[in-house]
């Protein structure tokens, strides 16, 4: 499974608002660089760097860097609103992004369904699949459900293996039920500690393979009921420290040490080769 980046990778480095600006925050030609000087070759750029604000120019020139460090990009935003997802397809279309990553913002998954049903013509018709993330709004039966209802292979789930806790799930639940929809994968690691008072819990962020994420479950999980062919996006929960300069720091630590244990894993390789010897192109037809 090919592994790449995200602009949620180093939040703080892109700025999070409520927070200082970070002295020279990321832009995506940054990501782009970073994302090559780290030995990967994909880059998804999501809804903390607004693509739809760009100009035209300034759009071409993030492509342009894209396509000179051998970078692709995948393309993300939040919400179904038919607009903006007409919009994100162009943008799609124009960085030959596979996908385009959203969330689902409302609670009223029945009119969501609708707003998708609006524009999924033009996403088939473009060959460009709508990767639903679960953010912990909806539980992964509602998600199955949606899926199943809207039955269309330009309609799946982008899995992220944290974000349900805000819906009462377990990570083992949300990969069980989510993998056959797969088609774009947030590799997210997390601890679960108890507060020094004894009375409660903490959910915090770690880096990738350094938390209680069963990667091996999860990579199994894909290997006998996934697509196959979805990408793996390296995402941080990095918490703030003493000041923000401070958490860049840590997060770009985090950063390498995440690449360093997926890499070891043998799960992922940046030409898109598994662990289990078959490529994502063959698998299709397996």
């Amino acid at each position: 499974m090919k592994l790449g980046l995200s602009s949620f990778t180093l939040t703080w480095s892109v700025g999070v608002p409520g927070y200082e600006t970070p002295g020279a925050p990321l832009t995506a030609e940054d990501l782009i660089q970073l994302t090559q000087s780290r030995g990967l070759r994909l880059l998804q750029i999501a809804d903390n760097l607004p693509l739809h604000t760009k100009t035209e120019t300034e759009l071409a020139h993030i492509k342009q860097t894209a396509e000179d460090y051998d970078v692709a990009i995948e393309v993300g935003t939040r919400g179904t609103d038919p607009d903006l997802l007409l919009t994100y397809l162009s943008i799609a279309r124009t960085f030959g992004s596979p996908i385009v990553r959203s969330i689902i913002t409302t609670p009223d998954l029945a009119a969501a369904e609708l707003q998708l049903r609006e524009v999924l013509p033009s996403y088939e018709a473009a060959g460009i699949t709508l990767a639903i993330e679960n953010h912990g709004m909806h539980t992964t039966r509602q998600l199955v459900q949606l899926f199943d209802s809207i039955d269309s292979p330009y309609v799946g789930c982008c899995l992220d293996t944290v974000n349900s806790f805000g819906a009462l799930e377990n990570p083992e639940t949300v990969i069980d039920r989510l993998v056959p929809y797969l088609v774009n994968l947030h590799i997210k690691d997390f601890d679960i500690k108890r507060v020094d008072h004894q009375m409660g819990y903490t959910i915090l962020g770690t880096p990738a393979g350094a938390g209680k994420l069963n990667i091996g479950y999860l990579m199994d999980r894909i290997a006998q009921h996934g697509k196959g062919t979805a990408s793996a996006i390296l995402e941080l929960w990095t918490p703030f420290t003493a000041s923000v300069a401070d958490t860049i720091a840590l997060e770009q630590r985090w950063l390498d040490e995440s690449i360093s244990g997926l890499a070891s894993s043998g799960y992922f390789r940046e030409d898109g080769v598994n662990h289990y010897g078959i490529n994502n192109a063959e698998r299709e037809s397996v």
